[in-house]
């Protein structure tokens, strides 16, 4: 039985996202300060779940891919900190599947996330209810998406959340929202950015930083056409783009990245992680990132 999450009883839920660890990639050194790094935020911020939104190991060159995973979420498991997986486009490139890696962390106490319903595309598709400060009903619902890896080599790119995906979430919020009367507050994470990242930018009110191309599928599904319309979702939070970190303004609902974790890989951001803090009853977030040597950027808006 996996464990609650619930709002505290100051009415604050605190998630740290993770992103873009790559670990593994055959530098013990790097491999060090980004799992000294994860440990010092979850220290400084004591959130109530860690979200790992993908890209946790190198890719291809990854020699031990069930153990690295283990050993990155060895970290939140020790602290007692409850933590969700969603995969990143690089964790499968090794010799571990999807099911193999998920598979591997059957034994953490602290694991809140599942791999999913089979029949739908991806492992990890879930929802986590947050529970009221009581402990007795939803109050809020985290969505979490597997973004899959590359498209067809005739299309091109990235691949993009499916719509078996998609109507499974249509699914879930319509059943959450019948019996709580209403939407819940709710947020969505996902690896590989959607187009409407690109199109926020551009045409949008963002703050933050955009320093590559937004590296999203060639094509667009319908998941954001989706979440104005069950109007449950309030943000989104992604990786895959090492060098943004921007949240954007869409249509009501906060796009944003994640801030690259990891050493491992490329990029020229300060490393850290992003923080998003919900209050119970409040259809709104707080969100800022926490750097590696502890210090707070703050990009509200």
């Amino acid at each position: 039985m996996r464990e609650s999450l619930r709002y505290r009883a100051n009415g604050s839920f605190t998630i740290v996202q993770f992103t873009d660890l790559h670990v593994g990639g055959g530098v013990e050194e790097k491999d060090e300060r980004t799992l000294a790094l994860t440990k010092r935020v979850i220290e400084l911020e004591e959130p109530d779940l860690v979200v790992y939104s993908g890209d946790m190991l190198y890719g291809s060159e990854v020699k031990e891919p069930i153990g690295t995973l283990q050993r990155i979420v060895s970290i939140p498991e020790a602290l007692n900190i409850p933590f969700a997986i969603i995969f990143g486009n690089h964790d499968a490139e090794s010799i571990a599947s999807r099911d193999e890696l998920f598979n591997c962390l059957s034994d953490c106490r602290m694991l809140v996330s599942k791999a999913g319903p089979e029949p739908i595309h991806g492992v990890g598709n879930d929802v986590l209810p947050v529970l009221d400060s009581k402990g007795e009903e939803p109050a809020s619902l985290l969505y979490l998406f597997d973004s899959g890896e590359l498209a067809p080599p005739e299309i091109g790119g990235y691949e993009w959340i499916h719509h078996d995906q998609i109507e499974w979430y249509r699914k879930q919020s319509a059943a959450y929202q019948m019996k709580a009367g209403y939407a819940l507050p709710s947020l969505a994470f996902f690896h590989i950015p959607i187009p409407e990242y690109r199109d926020a930018w551009e045409r949008g009110q963002a703050k933050g930083t955009k320093n590559e191309l937004v590296c999203c599928p060639e094509l667009n599904s319908g998941l954001f056409t989706a979440m104005l319309e069950c109007k449950d979702v309030m943000g989104t939070f992604a990786g895959h783009d090492h060098d943004n970190d921007y949240v954007a303004r869409w249509h009501g609902i906060r796009l944003a990245y994640g801030r690259v974790s990891g050493y491992g890989g490329y990029g020229n951001l300060k490393r850290g992680a992003r923080v998003i803090r919900m209050q119970e009853g409040e259809r709104a977030f707080s969100t800022w990132i926490r750097l590696a040597d502890g210090s707070v950027m703050s990009d509200e808006q």
